[in-house]
């Protein structure tokens, strides 16, 4: 661990030049008199290092001194590819990982174009959870994760959104897959290949017996057509709606692209509104979509979801009005 340290402390200088004790402590999570201790380690064993004291003072390396140890481990360069995303390589207990090995990197790369690195990170963020949802609580990510890497067998208890509600499972986990700040899980089950909420896992132990993965098997072209799949089974109906200027706006904010894409084929009258042929998923999911757009929106067929929307509004009515 303390050899690591020093590593950072040498890849440090090298890559920012100047750094006062606070500044190393900080940067590294430890004290500032830790940091004095690997200073004096790193002087013993001959690193052309030395202070300077005052305002302006800090450590530094003797001009033109490079260190060559720079090489990845296997673990930090599995976190590489999360390297510019913090918070799921953190959540998957990558995080420090993540951090040497970006800062092995700059350390390699030459000046002007580790000033460029710096000049991205300083000036682009992702953000990748929604703006109402600030991603799942998955403690059992980091284990899971392990799993993964490791090609071994869980048994997890999960609960799913049908009875019996909740279940027992034993798992070969195939990939995590991160969208809009929530974590899936990739994962055979007995002859099938399914997809499971990692935040609905209740219990897990990863067991000793080991599997093999299918050579070739490509996580991302897997997600895609789950995804295209899904979405195909979304669509159990249509429904006829006018929107006023103001709910098509809206509509582009809040439903979803089928949705958009279907208001925008539509047919516009001479009052401006729009009436179009939209897909849904339910009656209960779209009766909860369209009030969403309050009386932007009119719901002309199918009768029943009408029906739905004309209850609701007389229920509000009898709520709000004397």
């Amino acid at each position: 661990m303390r050899a690591s340290r020093l590593l950072s402390v040498l890849l440090l200088l090298q890559t920012r030049g100047r750094m006062t004790a606070q500044q190393l402590a900080d940067e590294l999570g430890v004290s500032v008199r830790t940091v004095y201790r690997d200073v004096e380690a790193l002087h013993a064993s001959g690193v052309p290092l030395y202070g300077e004291a005052g305002h302006e003072g800090g450590y530094r390396l003797v001009d033109g001194y490079r260190t060559r140890l720079t090489g990845l481990t296997e673990k930090e360069a599995q976190a590489l590819f999360l390297a510019g995303l913090p918070g799921p390589a953190a959540e998957l207990g990558l995080g420090a990982l993540a951090a040497a090995a970006e800062l092995k990197i700059e350390a390699a790369l030459p000046p002007d174009l580790r000033e460029g690195s710096r000049c991205v990170r300083e000036h682009f963020h992702l953000d990748s959870p929604g703006w109402y949802h600030d991603g799942d609580q998955v403690p059992h990510l980091p284990a899971l994760a392990d799993a993964v890497w490791n090609k071994l067998v869980v048994a997890v208890r999960y609960r799913r959104w049908r009875e019996p509600y909740e279940v027992e499972r034993t798992l070969e986990p195939y990939g995590l897959v991160l969208k809009a700040g929530r974590w899936y899980l990739v994962a055979r089950a007995g002859a099938d290949l399914r997809t499971y909420r990692v935040n609905q896992i209740l219990a897990m132990e990863v067991t000793e017996r080991t599997f093999d993965r299918p050579d070739g098997f490509d996580l991302a072209a897997h997600w895609r057509e789950h995804l295209k799949d899904f979405r195909a089974r979304l669509i159990q109906g249509h429904a006829v709606v006018r929107l006023s200027p103001a709910g098509v706006e809206r509509a582009g904010e809040l439903m979803s692209s089928a949705v958009v894409e279907a208001v925008a084929q539509g047919v516009e009258g001479e009052d401006g509104w729009v009436t179009a042929t939209v897909p849904i998923e339910s009656l209960t999911h779209a009766h909860s979509e369209f009030m969403k757009l309050g009386a932007e929106a009119e719901v002309l067929e199918p009768a029943a979801l009408r029906d739905r929307l004309i209850a609701t509004a007389r229920a509000l009515a009898a709520l709000y009005l004397p």
